[in-house]
C-alpha cells in the first residue's frame, strides 16, 4: 500500500544511525528501499536487532552487522541492552512464508533510562509478564492504529483503548502513540486513533 502522508524525515535527513529495531518483516514495517538506503548511508555503522529469521533478507541486501535474537532473549550495543520480546502479530512478505520469522517487541535498558517499542502486536496476557519480568519502563511506544474491524484485526493490532491497557500492564511511567495515519490499510478512518 501507499503511504497517505509523507515520512516526516527522509533518509537522507536522519541524524548519524547506529542501530536499528525490527519488529517483524510486514512491507510497513521493513522497507526494502528504506534498508538499502539506509545501509547506502551509513553501511557497518548500523547494528541491525532483528527477530529470528530475519537476518538472511537483511543479508541478502548487503547488510553485514546484525543481531538476530528470540523471545526472551537479549545481546548488547554499548551499554544499552536489547531484549526481544514477545507479540500477538504474524509474519510474512508473500504468499509462501506465513510465519516464517519471527515477530517481536523491544525493551531498550540504557543505564538511566528504559524503553519499550511494541511493534504490532494484538492485546494479549503476554504484556502482563513482560511488566512482571521487567517492572516499570520510562517511554512506552505503542501502536493505536490499523484496528477495525475488530472481529478480524483484533488478534493482530490494538485499538487504543487496549494501548492503555498494555500501558498499565508494562508498567509504563509514559507512552507515546504510533502506528496510525501513515496507511490507509483497515476500516476506521485515518484520524480515528488519537
Amino acid at each position: 500500500p501507499k503511504r497517505a502522508v509523507p515520512p516526516a524525515l527522509t533518509i537522507d535527513q536522519l541524524p548519524d544511525i547506529n542501530a536499528v529495531l525490527v519488529s517483524h518483516n510486514h512491507y510497513d514495517h521493513l522497507d526494502k528501499a528504506s534498508v538499502k538506503q539506509l545501509q547506502a548511508r551509513f553501511g557497518r555503522d548500523i547494528l541491525w536487532f532483528v527477530p529470528q529469521g530475519i537476518a538472511a533478507w537483511l543479508r541478502k541486501l548487503g547488510v553485514e552487522r546484525i543481531i538476530e535474537l528470540g523471545w526472551w532473549q537479549s545481546d548488547y550495543h554499548g551499554q544499552v541492552e536489547a531484549f526481544c520480546l514477545p507479540a500477538q502479530h504474524f509474519s510474512g512478505r508473500g504468499p509462501n512464508d506465513h510465519n516464517q520469522t519471527l515477530w517481536c517487541s523491544w525493551r531498550l535498558n540504557f543505564p538511566d533510562f528504559s524503553l519499550y517499542f511494541a511493534g504490532d502486536t494484538g492485546y494479549a496476557p503476554l504484556f502482563n509478564e513482560i511488566g512482571q519480568v521487567f517492572g516499570p519502563v520510562d517511554l512506552a511506544l505503542l501502536p493505536i492504529g490499523a484496528y477495525e474491524p475488530r472481529w478480524f484485526m483484533s488478534p493482530v493490532h490494538i485499538n487504543p483503548a487496549e494501548a492503555v491497557k498494555i500501558h498499565q500492564d508494562i508498567q509504563a511511567r509514559q507512552s507515546l502513540a504510533m502506528h496510525w495515519g501513515t496507511f490507509v490499510l483497515t476500516d476506521e478512518p485515518m484520524d480515528a486513533p488519537p
